[in-house]
């Protein structure tokens, strides 16, 4: 009897004891209470929560930090339809119709719409994490080191164009950014000195968690310090729970979101915020009532919510199986589970998919515990929205300061985090995109080791690059991406096109 139980029932099995609910319930709360407070990110609240899970068992701590993941990324909600202030980048997408929404008395339909979005879109996404990963990893098997350079630079170049719509070249220099401040410190073949110009802090490289919590948390506050603080729209809600009917109404747009947003989130870099853009303007496209969106239309919410949460589990199929994360706070997810003795990669379903699987029930359980919280305590959350910034922003600038440096003891963390502070705050203002710098930082390794191993099993021939099938698939769409984010290449292209279907309209 016990033989045929599946993997996946083993994980549920395992994860369903009262420490880990009371540690999901607890940490999907936290996630909540960070992604409604604006200026606190996603990525900024898993990498504070990192340090602190230390003493914890490692499934209990990547289940914290998901669960964690799972709540901000729903909690930005919050403050895109009271504040019209997107809690996280995820939720920008959720202001144009939430607000107006808010605005027009109708601020506890906007929220329920939104939990409820949120739930499904997550668990349509989790539906093809317990699918697509086990596949994804038997196919990563086949890579070698040609093919995971290519895959490497195809997440910066793609993460990169689709982060930086106006300007995909400010993307990839964010990127090409990472790449270098990956290359500091000591070479992963020969261990050589690099770029550290005599310095035995530099010779260790730079470490991620600093970076991220800089880029991400010291940026945001002084980001936010610049901002006037913006008033609630209302002051009570309303009916919070969604009428049946009228989710049935939305059902297509939460299926073909929830598609969207999971598709989204494999992809390499790019992350929650693009999952609801481009589930938002695909809903647009096909909605009988497409003027009113950007006005209060309920669709348009449902499909900005359903994309970003669909695209978290999505976000970490890529993570678990090739090592590579699909968005910024898998980014920091990735990171802890190394610290915590789990190697992602194609080699987790044969070593660890046990912990592949428990993954799946770890979002399932956060996503429950979203919900709830979502649906029970929308009224006492208007309190956390209400704190001052003038008395918050002090606290968080003590957790980035005391985060890096309780994981190595070492003042130069503090200074890295205060660097990368600047710099992700010089950045924004110049609008360049950080989750390319991210990607970057984690990649770089990635691409220099393959590499330079590439190049020694093919005694320097650079021909195995091109000529290899899957190592040609990801190059001709690299170059493909970067053709397509030239604007004179654009331009052209859209030329030859007007001039193409201009013969064809005065054909006789």
């Amino acid at each position: 009897m016990f033989e045929s139980v599946t993997p996946l029932a083993n994980a549920f099995v395992a994860m369903a004891t009262p420490a880990s609910l009371l540690n999901v319930t607890l940490a999907t709360l936290f996630g909540i209470i960070i992604g409604a407070l604006p200026g606190l990110t996603a990525t900024m609240g898993i990498a504070l929560l990192t340090t602190l899970t230390y003493t914890l068992a490692a499934d209990q701590a990547i289940l914290v930090l998901i669960g964690c993941y799972v709540g901000a990324i729903y909690g930005g909600s919050r403050t895109a339809i009271l504040l019209n202030i997107p809690g996280t980048p995820a939720s920008a997408a959720s202001t144009l119709d939430g607000f107006p929404l808010a605005r027009s008395g109708r601020g506890g339909e906007a929220m329920g719409l939104a939990t409820v979005s949120s739930v499904l879109g997550t668990l349509v996404g989790v539906t093809a994490l317990a699918v697509v990963a086990p596949v994804l990893a038997d196919v990563a098997l086949g890579f070698g080191s040609f093919e995971y350079f290519w895959l490497a630079v195809f997440g910066i170049v793609i993460a990169g164009g689709m982060t930086a719509f106006n300007d995909p070249l400010k993307g990839w220099i964010a990127g090409v950014l990472g790449l270098l401040v990956a290359m500091i410190g000591q070479d992963g073949l020969h261990a050589h000195a690099r770029f550290t110009f005599g310095s035995t802090d530099l010779a260790g490289g730079i470490a991620l968690i600093p970076a991220l919590v800089g880029a991400f948390g010291f940026a945001e506050v002084l980001c936010v310090l610049r901002e006037r603080r913006a008033e609630l729209a209302a002051r009570t809600v309303g009916r919070i729970m969604p009428r049946l009917s009228t989710l049935w109404g939305y059902r297509r747009t939460i299926v073909r979101s929830g598609v969207i947003g999971t598709g989204v989130g494999i992809i390499p870099g790019v992350g929650e915020d693009i999952g609801a853009w481009v589930s938002y303007a695909a809903a647009r496209r096909s909605s009988p009532e497409r003027d009113r969106f950007g006005k209060g239309a309920p669709e348009g919410l449902v499909a900005a919510e359903t994309g970003n949460n669909a695209a978290i589990p999505g976000a970490l199929i890529p993570a678990l199986t090739l090592a590579v994360p699909g968005s910024a706070p898998a980014a920091v997810l990735l990171a802890a589970m190394f610290l915590h003795g789990i190697r992602p990669g194609p080699t987790i379903m044969i070593e660890q998919p046990e912990f592949v699987y428990g993954v799946v029930w770890m979002v399932v359980f956060a996503t429950l515990a979203m919900g709830i919280f979502g649906l029970l305590l929308t009224r006492p959350l208007l309190l956390v929205l209400r704190i001052p910034r003038e008395r918050l922003m002090p606290v968080v600038f003590v957790l980035c300061v005391i985060g890096p440096y309780a994981i190595t003891q070492r003042l130069f963390d503090v200074w890295v985090m205060l660097a990368f502070g600047v710099i992700g705050y010089v950045m924004r203002r110049m609008d360049y995109p950080m989750a390319p710098l991210v990607l970057g930082i984690i990649l770089g390794d990635l691409l220099d080791k393959n590499l330079r191993r590439a190049l020694m099993l093919a005694d320097g021939d650079l021909t195995p690059f091109l000529t290899r099938p899957v190592s040609m698939v990801l190059w001709v769409t690299t170059l493909a991406m970067l053709l397509v984010g030239l604007a004179p290449v654009r331009r052209g292209a859209g030329r030859l096109v007007g001039l193409a279907f201009g013969r064809q309209g005065s054909a006789p």
